[in-house]
């Protein structure tokens, strides 16, 4: 895979200032110098913080719609692929969860974001109705993903025993 473009190597390094500093560590210079472009290259690509948040909204999306459109053909069926990828999107850092950790640092002060988390959280609860005929039966796998995700985020103690004991658990929720 080849080097990604500037505006992508922007928006890496806007997640990398969120992620590690939060939002009042980002500043059009840092975002610059952290994706190793000059202010006006980065100008050019976002020409305001406003615009940085734009693209950070639209990769979340563009990221989530890929994702949930790979787990309706994922070999291993859409509530496997959705509480498997729940632990291993976070502990190998995959773009879709750096750019999710990287909004939730601004959820509560930035609407947008707020809009797109809720848009996410839906595609995924959507997706997971199509394949349950009990709506409680979908909010609780969505739910047990919800938590497999913020265990795994947390970098506490994978849970392994649940995983290593998948097809059980999903027996049990009648979900396999």
């Amino acid at each position: 895979m080849g080097r990604p473009s500037a505006r992508e190597q922007i928006l890496d390094a806007y997640e990398d200032i969120l992620i590690d500093s939060g939002s009042a560590a980002v500043t059009l210079d840092a975002v610059a110098a952290r994706a190793a472009v000059s202010k006006g290259g980065l100008l050019y690509h976002f020409g305001s913080k406003d615009a940085l948040l734009d693209g950070l909204v639209d990769r979340l999306r563009r990221l989530t719609i890929a994702d949930v459109e790979h787990a309706r053909t994922a070999p291993e069926g859409v509530v496997r692929y959705y509480l498997l990828t729940s632990v291993t999107d976070a502990s190998m850092n995959k773009p879709a969860h750096r750019s999710a950790v990287a909004a939730l640092r601004l959820l509560g002060s930035e609407d947008r974001v707020t809009a797109a988390m809720a848009e996410v959280n839906e595609m995924w609860a959507n997706l997971l109705a199509e394949h349950f005929d009990d709506p409680l039966t979908a909010e609780m796998v969505a739910l047990l993903g919800d938590g497999l995700y913020l265990r795994a985020t947390m970098g506490g103690q994978r849970p392994q025993p649940l995983l290593d004991r998948l097809p059980e658990a999903l027996a049990r929720l009648g979900a396999d």
